[in-house]
């Protein structure tokens, strides 16, 4: 399969404003007084609602269509679900080894700051920042590759997973920032972490592209967009949802994974959606 140069930019350009939404983050932890909880729980519960529609609905069927049109009804289906939750397994296996004390998707609010005086002799504060930056790298090689197949396959679609991306990104920028800033004291320093931690998200869809561009087959693609519907998923109800239950209440969690779906539905719906 064949893509343009101008498809393959707007692709990379879309992972770059995902990525970046982790300085975001950062700049929010130092310039506002207090993390606006309310916000970032329905903000986190509308990415995971857009994630899971357009994986359930849209990624999944795409890759089942492509599948099946080479190996056939019954094969093509068994492939799919399978790759779906390799997928799954794949981003669960990440997880499972960024330690828990150190991983990026435990909540921390922008109140923390102003304890960074008294914690500032505390080395382990910038063990964890470190530690954080790399487990949100890591995390981002499969999110990069994800908005960027999507994109290349559907620009529309591609908009929405980078949009629900940059939005998960906020609080994993900080995640990085403030333990960071407790041990240096610097703004800048920690600024420059989170940054690079979500710099890794076009990395790894410019790798990933690289690595299997010489097997998009129809066959190759339907496995690829299986996997990241896989992965998508994973996220949104390993990450995004119990992260946007502990910054908020339940329900505003809900409403806003419900105003996701709508919001998906809608553009796939106005935009010629499967």
């Amino acid at each position: 399969m064949e893509y343009d140069v101008s498809s393959i930019l707007f692709a990379f350009m879309l992972t770059v404003f995902a990525g970046l939404a982790t300085g975001v983050g950062s700049l929010m932890a130092f310039y506002t007084k207090q993390t606006n909880k309310k916000f970032l729980s329905a903000a986190l519960g509308f990415s995971a609602g857009v994630m899971i529609y357009v994986s359930m609905i849209e990624i999944f069927v795409k890759a089942k269509d492509s599948l099946q049109a080479v190996h056939g009804s019954e094969k093509g289906y068994l492939y799919t679900t399978l790759a779906f939750f390799g997928g799954i397994f794949i981003i669960a296996l990440i997880d499972k080894l960024v330690p828990k004390a150190e991983n990026p998707h435990e909540m921390r609010d922008i109140e923390d700051l102003e304890e960074a005086k008294k914690a500032r002799e505390n080395h382990s504060l910038m063990r964890m920042g470190m530690f954080s930056a790399l487990a949100i790298a890591i995390h981002n090689f499969p999110e990069g590759l994800a908005t960027f197949i999507g994109a290349l396959e559907d620009p529309a679609m591609g908009i929405s997973i980078a949009v629900a991306i940059a939005i998960h990104n906020i609080p994993e920028g900080i995640a990085v920032s403030v333990p960071i800033y407790h041990a240096t004291g610097s703004r800048r320093r920690a600024f420059k972490y989170s940054f690079l931690s979500g710099l890794s998200e076009p990395v790894g869809a410019i790798i990933g592209y690289f690595l299997l561009r010489n097997y998009l087959s129809e066959s190759m693609f339907g496995i690829v967009f299986a996997i990241v519907a896989g992965i998508m998923v994973y996220i949104s109800l390993d990450e995004l949802l119990p992260t946007a239950e502990k910054y908020g209440e339940h329900h505003i969690a809900i409403y806003g994974l419900i105003s996701g779906m709508m919001v998906m539905a809608a553009s796939l719906v106005m935009f010629g959606g499967a």
